[in-house]
Order: structure tokens, then sequence, then C-alpha cells
């Protein structure tokens, strides 16, 4: 696939992206704040005339009225990871959701757009006459140089560093504009995640290498690291808790195995200091998914760590990870990629945490057996270590006995007794016992 078009090199207005949709037309737009919100809304005012166009993309954070469904096949939305935004229009049949683990989605998007078209959001361009796009690489810096691009050049994105930069001379159209990007704002942690962070953070060595997921349990694993010395980044998110570890001089990258002193990501979102922190900044590289969710890419750092949380475990360990009540709340991302490379890394290390229960206590997540309709994440012979509250359940290597026995240990003390009951009516327990 290659370009066909090209524009001249200064900008035009959002409205000229038009001409490059036709009939069947796939568009590529990068995720949370990657995404080009004038450039769609200029696409989203003209989906009268539009027919068969879909737009591809994961986690998206802008509520447009097209996600509802309502233009039918004229313009349709394709989620490659539920977002608050996308959730409930999926759930009403507005989306259309693709299961995929992150490293595979810009493959996945190869093979299923005919007509593709990337639209992004970016900074720039420079006096060297370069966009960056900025908080992203993701499943969109596979494409550029292959297919066409329209560009929104936004005056407060980051100019970032890495793979995804694209000269004008390569981009079919670009647009200026100057609005605030997209902020997240840290969840609040709760003495529950603490705890999990504690016991998480104690086993994290000096020199290690991180990949740290978004959410309230992540970001207590990252309150706790403070005292660490030159861990390293390599994670698919750049958030506001590795950016305080980097600014304290925990995060150094001195002792890692690739891509010495640098923090390699391939998305970056929370709030403008993180942002801020991103702009100009050479030590941080954004690169393509495909690369940095590499489980081999992963497993040649010495000493990394995976952390990623999930709602549910069971007795055997299997982790869902993106269903709730066996209703799909998000997808699969990178869990399965960071766990599967932590698992092959010399002496490294993949945690999955939870809290031990739901809804004030009504519900222990660790189940015997998962809900009904809910979805494996991560395969019960990649999870490595679980965590609650209540301890660190140890599983690579494990029996299924050990299993069993080792994930009730963490269970709330609450439902230990069922939970042991249940392991031994299902044959997980007492398999050595003779009769008599």
């Amino acid at each position: 696939m290659a370009t066909t078009r090209t524009a001249p090199y200064g900008p035009s207005e959002p409205e000229a992206v038009l001409d490059l949709i036709d009939e069947g037309t796939d568009l590529i737009v990068p995720l949370a704040a990657g995404e080009p919100v004038t450039v769609l809304d200029a696409v989203e005012a003209a989906a009268a005339d539009l027919r068969g166009v879909k737009v591809h993309q994961m986690h998206a954070l802008v509520d447009r009225p097209y996600l509802d469904g309502r233009w039918g096949t004229r313009l349709r939305h394709v989620s490659y990871f539920l977002s608050p935004v996308t959730r409930p229009h999926f759930h009403n049949g507005g989306v259309d959701l693709v299961p995929s683990h992150f490293s595979e989605v810009p493959s996945l998007l190869a093979h299923a757009c005919e007509r593709p078209v990337v639209l992004a959001a970016a900074a720039g361009p420079d006096r060297h006459g370069y966009f960056s796009l900025g908080c992203n690489a993701d499943y969109v810096a596979s494409f550029i140089g292959r297919v066409p691009v329209f560009l929104e050049a936004n005056d407060r994105m980051p100019r970032t560093h890495g793979n995804n930069t694209i000269h004008v001379s390569q981009v079919a159209g670009w647009c200026r504009v100057d609005r605030p990007l997209i902020e997240v704002p840290r969840p609040p942690r709760t003495e529950v995640d603490r705890a999990i962070g504690r016991l998480v953070a104690e086993r994290i060595d000096d020199g290690s290498t991180l990949q740290v997921g978004l959410g309230a349990v992540p970001d207590a694993v990252m309150e706790q690291l403070t005292d660490k010395r030159d861990l390293g980044v390599h994670t698919e998110l750049i958030s506001d808790g590795l950016v305080e570890l980097a600014e304290a001089g925990v995060v150094t990258g001195v002792r890692k195995s690739r891509h010495r002193n640098r923090m390699v990501t391939t998305f970056a979102l929370g709030s403008r200091r993180v942002y801020d922190f991103l702009d100009e900044n050479p030590v941080v590289e954004f690169l393509g998914v495909e690369y940095v969710n590499d489980t081999r890419v992963i497993a040649g750092h010495d000493r990394f760590v995976s952390i990623n949380a999930t709602t549910e475990v069971d007795l055997l360990g299997q982790c869902a990870s993106e269903t709730i009540h066996g209703r799909y709340w998000s997808g699969s991302g990178g869990q399965a990629d960071f766990a599967k490379g932590a698992m092959m890394s010399r002496d490294g290390q993949g945690f999955i945490a939870l809290h031990s229960t739901a809804g004030d206590g009504a519900t222990s997540r660790i189940v015997s057996r998962l809900t009904r309709g809910s979805v494996v994440t991560t395969l019960k012979n990649t999870v490595d270590k679980v965590v609650t509250e209540w301890g660190v359940a140890e599983l690579r290597g494990a029996t299924l006995a050990q299993r069993a026995e080792r994930l009730i240990a963490i269970a709330h003390p609450d439902y230990r007794d069922q939970l042991e009951r249940e392991a031994r009516h299902l044959g997980y327990l007492d398999r050595g016992r003779r009769p008599g």
C-alpha cells in the first residue's frame, strides 16, 4: 500500500479530509489523546453523504453522536478496546468490538482495512518539516509511508521522539488547531490499593525494567517505589506515576538490557504534567506497538516486571480482565503480551493484581470458576504472581492443587472455606489421598 495522493505543504481546512474518503474507506485513528478531534468533527458532519466508512480505534475518549450507530453502515465505529465512552454504545449495539492483543492490532488492521486512511493528531511541522504524533505511536506508526495520512497539528501537542514522525511531504493533507489535550485524572488510591502496592513493590529489585498499567492499583505500586534505584521503563503507557518516578531520579534506565538510558513507550495518557514532561524530551522513545509489546522484545530485558490489574481469577489462575459479571467492559490490551514477556525474561516477574472482593465485600473476586460469560484474558500458563491485599500467590510451576491452595490463601477470609469446599468438589485438592 502506498500513498497515492499528496497535498500542498501548507495547511488546509479540516474538511479537506473528505477528499481522501471514498465508499468503503477505513479510517485508522490513534487511541486516546491521539484522536484528531476537529478532523473527525468534519467527517461526522458529512456522514449523510458517506457510504461504508468505518472508524477503527482503540480506547476512544471523545463521545460522538455517530457512536450510537445512528448512521448505520454509512459511518460505523470499530473498537479494539472499549473505553468509558464506547462501552455503553457497544452494549446498545452502536459499536463493534474486535478481540485483540495490543501487539497484534497493526497486523489486524492491515488485514481488515481494504482502503485505509490514517487520521491523527500531531505536533508540527518543526523547522525541518517533520510532524510528531506526540502522545502516540501505537498501531498508527506502522502505516506511516504506506497509506494516505491526514494530520491535525495541535499547538498543545508535545513534540516527542521515536518512530512516530512524518515529513510534511509525506502527508496527504493537514490542518492546524489549538485545543486542550484530553486529560485523565489519577484515580484515588484506597488502603487496599496501597496494601497491594506494598506487596508488589517489596518484590521489585533495583535495576528492574517496568511495565505498569493504568489504574489505582498500578499507581499505588509506583507510590511505593521511591526508594528504588536505576529502574528502567519499557511500557505501552506513560502515565503520571512513571513521570513522577523519572523526575525523582528513580527511573534512569542505566541498567536496561535494551534502549539503555531511555524510557520506551507506545502511547501516553494522563495529566498536563505528563504532556509537559514529554515535550522535546529525548529520553522518551515512542515506538510502534508491534515492537514495544512484542513478547520477544520484552523478554530481552533482564529483570522485567509487568504489573497489571484484573477483575476475576479462578482457582486455576485464569484471569478475566476484560469482562465484569460476564459482560464486556474493556478489552485484552497488552496484558497478555507483557505477562508472557515477563515470564520469558531472565529474573522477570509478572504481577496480576486485584482486590479480593467487589461490591463492598459482597462478592469474592477469587472464584472456583469464572463467572458465566467471562472471557479469559491471560491464560493460566502465563500467570506468574497474583496479588490481593492478603498476599501474593506464586503460580509459576505450581500444580493445580498448589494453585488452588495459594489462591485460596490470598482470598478474603470470609470466602476461604467456601472456596476450599468448591476446590475439593472440582478435584483440585486432595488429589494424592487414597481411599481407606
